[in-house]
């Protein structure tokens, strides 16, 4: 293993640069120090959903961590061997568990024993995958992959009062590549909302946008109505299974945001993807990445070269023997992984 310390610079991205690097720091055994986390975001530095990544990651590798608190811009992860076995995490706000998840996840497959981990906080927050894209997109791609891992979802967390709860089962598991070229024709396409604490109608009014412009009859268009307690919370997700793989856009209702401005949100993304004829929209491309890498090699197209995808590509090749090319094609943009070794 190499135990020279890996110098970041956080100011090439949000949360993800500190997650993979926390993720690939556990899995290759090499020391970092990051500075400037999130330097360009309106509340630069930890978060309590990044702390938690940070103390989660260090719990399940023995690590020592210098700088582990709340808004700190500089860390040092030093880290030790992995180990499986029952976690519990708890954010303590509406903060991403799916995020924190995604960041002892890869590590923990590496692990010589099962794990059992639950994270409390927010499972349905606008600014991460919410449970059920993790479920029903990322998570069957993993598992092609050769990732054994289930999921379940206890409670839902809305932003802000939080107070969801998941449990996710690991076992040992060595990934292999996975190319993703093309989604293949669709098999079924479905739209959902999910109103906690929330009048009816604004629902009904996502679902009728969603009718209208994407053209999917009634019998596709489903709505939810969960505990009040559960809230306040609205969500809208845009499923498309296709022959390869299935995707999935999301939208979250706000204050002072109108229900068919919401709907649009989630219905634009999905228009986009399905006119460039990529594979995977632009959060699935940012989440397969990392498996690819530890997989050695993998491929697949996707709509635009994001910021997230760009930053995430430097960090990995910080860490991992591979090389991440991009490449047009088309309306689609391709993306390879390959080894160095």
């Amino acid at each position: 293993m190499n135990k020279d310390i890996l110098e970041l610079d956080g100011v090439i991205g949000g949360g993800q640069v500190l997650r993979t690097a926390l993720s690939l720091s556990m899995i290759t055994g090499t020391p970092f120090r990051i500075v400037n986390i999130r330097a360009r975001r309106s509340r630069p530095g930890l978060l309590r959903q990044h702390l938690t990544a940070v103390l989660a990651a260090a719990e399940i590798s023995n690590a020592e961590v210098e700088g582990a608190e709340l808004h700190a811009t500089n860390l040092v992860f030093r880290p030790g061997p992995i180990r499986g076995g029952e976690y519990r995490f708890a954010i303590g706000s509406a903060g991403s568990c799916t995020l924190v998840l995604q960041t002892v996840l890869p590590a923990l497959l590496q692990a010589a024993e099962p794990s059992r981990v639950q994270i409390s906080g927010g499972t349905h927050n606008p600014a991460a995958p919410p449970f059920d894209f993790l479920d029903q997109a990322w998570l069957p791609l993993l598992r092609r992959m050769g990732g054994r891992v289930e999921l379940q979802l206890h409670r839902h967390g809305f932003v802000p009062a939080g107070g969801g709860a998941l449990e996710a089962f690991i076992q040992p598991s060595s990934l292999t590549p996975l190319h993703l070229c093309e989604r293949g024709a669709v098999i079924e396409q479905r739209a959902d909302v999910l109103l906690a604490g929330i009048p009816g109608h604004v629902g009904e009014r996502e679902l009728a946008r969603v009718g209208k412009r994407l053209q999917w009859p009634d019998a596709n268009l489903h709505c939810t109505w969960l505990d009040q307690r559960h809230g306040p919370g609205n969500i809208l997700m845009l499923t498309v299974a296709c022959e390869q793989l299935t995707e999935q856009f999301c939208a979250f209702g706000q204050n002072g945001v109108r229900a068919e401005a919401v709907a649009d949100r989630a219905i634009e993304p999905l228009r986009q993807w399905l006119t460039s004829g990529a594979a995977v929209a632009e959060h699935l491309a940012d989440q397969l990445l990392l498996p690819m890498a530890l997989a050695g090699s993998g491929s697949f197209t996707t709509t635009h070269l994001s910021e997230h995808l760009q930053s995430n590509i430097q960090v990995i090749e910080a860490f991992c023997p591979v090389t991440v090319r991009c490449r047009s094609v088309g309306k689609a943009l391709r993306v390879e992984v390959s080894s160095r070794a």
